[in-house]
């Protein structure tokens, strides 16, 4: 069977506030948006490796690792809270490229396995899902996670359990996950029809734990467990 068309969309803008330049950080001899890009270039699926950024610096780091092509995004959609399907949308309407899968690959999510990448696009490819998303198993249930209202430990909004009741060995739980930016993957033509990512009928890939970076630590954490791997 022939596979749909895939591109990957990696996204880079330059406005980070946590940590400064966050996706050209190096992490030991490469910036994060490298460790994507040479990961997509691996994939057996992904035809073409766009780059979205506001920053020609950025832009120019990332052509040094592969052939990428750049989709340079306007400031209003490189703000803290522009949302990945603004950023998304822009990339749809500026690339000139016969596709029918997007790939959306995030560069803070640095220690991808190339098996997943094409493990999704595979498994995506072959359903009449809406889009794919990449999760890992929570270490614990966010079923005992609690609230606080004046001081005061409550579940969450809608479980109406004690605490006692949260108390209970995590066994007697369901098993949650956390999207963790291994790889989401959309229909081009579902995005453009339903101004949505996502829709209702989303496969759960389910991946190893994976390390995302927020903030600095984070990224401490990482860089020392790449050099104790010794990556």
């Amino acid at each position: 069977m022939k596979l749909p068309r895939t591109i990957a969309v990696i996204p880079a803008r330059s406005g980070s506030k946590s940590i400064k330049d966050k996706n050209i950080k190096k992490l030991l001899d490469k910036p994060l948006i490298a460790w994507s890009i040479e990961a997509c270039l691996k994939s057996k699926y992904i035809s073409e490796i766009y780059v979205s950024t506001d920053s020609r610096k950025y832009a120019n780091i990332a052509k040094k690792y592969g052939p990428v092509k750049i989709l340079y995004r306007p400031k209003n959609l490189s703000e803290d809270y522009s949302t990945d399907y603004e950023m998304i949308l822009h990339a749809i309407n500026n690339i000139n490229f016969n596709y029918e899968l997007i790939s959306h690959i995030r560069p803070t999510t640095p220690l991808r396995k190339v098996k997943d990448l094409d493990k999704a696009i595979k498994i995506f490819s072959r359903s009449n899902a809406n889009s794919l998303r990449s999760v890992h198993e929570m270490s614990e249930t966010s079923y005992k996670s609690v609230e606080v209202y004046n001081g005061k430990l409550k579940s969450l909004k809608n479980l109406k359990l004690t605490i006692d009741e949260l108390n209970a060995p995590r066994q007697s739980f369901c098993k949650t996950y956390m999207p963790n930016g291994v790889i989401d993957i959309y229909r081009k033509n579902f995005v453009i029809k339903n101004g949505k990512l996502f829709g209702k009928n989303v496969i759960a890939l389910k991946t190893s734990y994976s390390h995302e970076i927020d903030n600095i630590d984070d990224f401490n954490y990482l860089e020392f467990l790449c050099k104790k791997r010794k990556l």
